[in-house]
């Protein structure tokens, strides 16, 4: 018996941490080396503050969450690891990104007394997990925060319900102030310190509030509502993407899909088949992949026998050598943006000399977003922020690939 309950002990003790490294962002994929470096240091601080947010009784659903605006049953399928260290606005915050499924009726509560309600029912919990566990940490500037609750509007006497993104950046000071408070006036006179944001656009509540008018409020109750006035901060930037569009990944949805673009597809492996390299046996496929619908090109890329080394630098240099050199090519068949929401260029990166059975061979998946791709064809954006934007994988693993860093014959 005793056996048995140690068992079911080790087991929850087991699943407890895989649920709190669910929630972390893992080191390794931080791109940026001085948050990397962050985010090891912290890395136990930053798995106990997820265990209490996590842990904390909402009054609706609560999710951390790497995309925002998306349903409660897209939640279940999706990466929950929100919580690292990040450059933002060019301050080192950590910042935190979650989905909160309330929904607010536009008539009971305004703008203002929506961003309050979240901001003490999510932010002042997330505050008080991660605030205190940071203290001492003097790089970090500042905690951001962005939160999607929805809003329940009447168009056309029709009820329509739409997301609403709030982003709230506190200062360290402010958030350590916050974290150890139980008065909610306190609490609320923070935001007059924070900068607030709302779908992007910035928020300056509780202007020139009162002494006297402060006091009033009741210690328990919700506070009243707070007018906004124009800000002078430019407009922050989300800091995460909303999702994409739900599509039938079905098999016949995406053979149907297909069909569609099958003339153009056979077009593009005649025309281009020189610069790209198609894999004879591999044709042009529309695939499922993290919820998304992607065009698969299998494609040979050749290296020289002075490029090898670590997979990371093979994996660098064949997108810096062959596949950067496709997109414009390949997005120009496609004047509109089709009805797909990436490319995935399947590499089988080879050595110049070597069989094909090399151990050098590299199997490298390169997952693109199109509207990055749309961004990288305009110049708008880098290679390595197009990298940044989607997932590579290396024979199977997921991994972060800094291609300057990785291109150098040094890197082991």
């Amino acid at each position: 018996m005793l056996k048995d309950s140690a068992a079911l002990a080790l087991m929850f003790l087991t699943y407890g941490a895989v649920e709190c490294r669910s929630q972390v962002l893992s080191p390794p994929e931080i791109l940026d080396p001085d948050m990397r470096v962050l985010q090891q240091k912290h890395f136990s601080e930053l798995k106990a503050a997820a265990v209490d947010i996590t842990a904390h009784e909402y009054p609706y659903k609560f999710y951390l969450s790497r995309m925002i605006d998306i349903t409660q049953q897209q939640e279940q399928l999706t990466d929950q690891r929100s919580i690292r260290f990040a450059n933002f606005m060019g301050e080192i915050v950590l910042q935190v990104t979650g989905n909160y499924f309330a929904a607010y009726s536009d008539r009971a509560m305004d703008r203002d007394e929506r961003i309050k309600r979240t901001y003490i029912d999510v932010m002042v919990p997330i505050l008080r997990a991660a605030a205190p566990r940071l203290a001492g940490e003097p790089k970090l500037t500042a905690f951001a925060m962005e939160i999607s609750h929805h809003v329940r509007r009447q168009v056309l006497g029709v009820t329509v319900e739409n997301p609403e993104n709030v982003v709230l950046v506190v200062p360290r000071a402010v958030a350590q102030k916050v974290a150890k408070s139980n008065d909610v006036v306190d609490q609320i006179t923070a935001l007059r310190a924070s900068s607030v944001y709302v779908d992007g656009n910035p928020v300056a509540p509780w202007p020139n509030p009162n002494a006297e008018s402060m006091s009033e409020v009741p210690r328990t109750a919700t506070p009243t509502a707070l007018r906004a006035v124009p800000a002078a901060r430019a407009p922050a930037p989300p800091l995460t993407r909303p999702a994409p569009p739900i599509r039938d990944l079905s098999v016949q949805a995406l053979q149907q899909q297909q069909a569609s673009h099958q003339e153009l597809l056979d077009r593009i492996v005649h025309e281009v088949d020189d610069q790209a390299h198609f894999v004879s046996y591999a044709p042009p496929a529309l695939i499922a992949f993290h919820q998304a619908s992607y065009l698969q090109l299998s494609v040979t890329t050749t290296l020289a026998p002075s490029d090898a080394g670590s997979q990371y630098r093979v994996a660098a240099l064949a997108f810096d050598r062959h596949v950067s050199h496709l997109v414009r090519l390949l997005l120009a068949y496609f004047k509109q943006d089709p009805d797909f929401d990436g490319i995935v260029f399947s590499s089988t990166v080879k050595i110049a000399g070597k069989s094909a059975d090399s151990s050098l061979a590299q199997s490298v998946e390169f997952f693109l977003p199109l509207t990055d791709l749309r961004l990288y064809e305009r110049y708008d954006i880098t290679g390595q922020q197009l990298i940044n934007s989607g997932i590579v994988l290396i024979n199977g693993e997921r991994v972060g690939l800094e291609l300057q860093s990785a291109e150098s014959p040094t890197r082991e």
